[in-house]
């Protein structure tokens, strides 16, 4: 009698415990499946592109604000993985753009991804690399301070 008393005090926190974790661990997992969805863009293809300067690329950096000033790709937007969403409105305007999406090494790009693709955005590409590739293969940096 005491064990089963025991086991249904404990059995409700658990259970929610047990919901939020695998909540957690799906939504982990769907960031990193849909990374993996979208097109990919090669660091070259990229570089090719912008010395094209086609004027419908879109470099949207989602690292935060100090990583972006240590250093990002020459002409990236730069708005944290995590305010994507409140951005939609600003970002409206480059539906019809390819945007290529990168950030430290691929997690929080993929989150963006997911949003702006559920928010109409369908040009969407993901740098091959994200900016730990770019800076080991020791292509152009700008920083606050100058170009390297």
């Amino acid at each position: 009698m005491l064990e089963s008393a025991f086991f249904n005090y404990f059995r409700v926190p658990i259970m929610l415990n047990i919901k939020t974790l695998f909540t957690i661990i799906v939504s982990l997992f769907t960031s990193v499946v849909f990374a993996g969805e979208t097109a990919k863009i090669s660091q070259q293809d990229l570089l090719t592109a912008l010395n094209e300067n086609k004027g419908n690329i879109v470099l949207l950096d989602v690292r935060s604000t100090s990583e972006y000033e240590h250093g990002h790709i020459a002409g990236a937007i730069n708005i944290s993985h995590d305010n994507v969403e409140e951005s939609l409105s600003l970002l409206a305007q480059y539906k019809d753009n390819d945007v290529i999406v990168y950030c430290r090494s691929g997690r929080r790009a993929g989150i963006a991804e997911r949003i702006l693709a559920e928010n109409g955005f369908n040009k969407l590409h993901h740098l091959e690399g994200d900016m730990n590739g770019w800076v080991a293969a020791k292509l152009p940096v700008v920083n606050s301070e100058h170009s390297h």
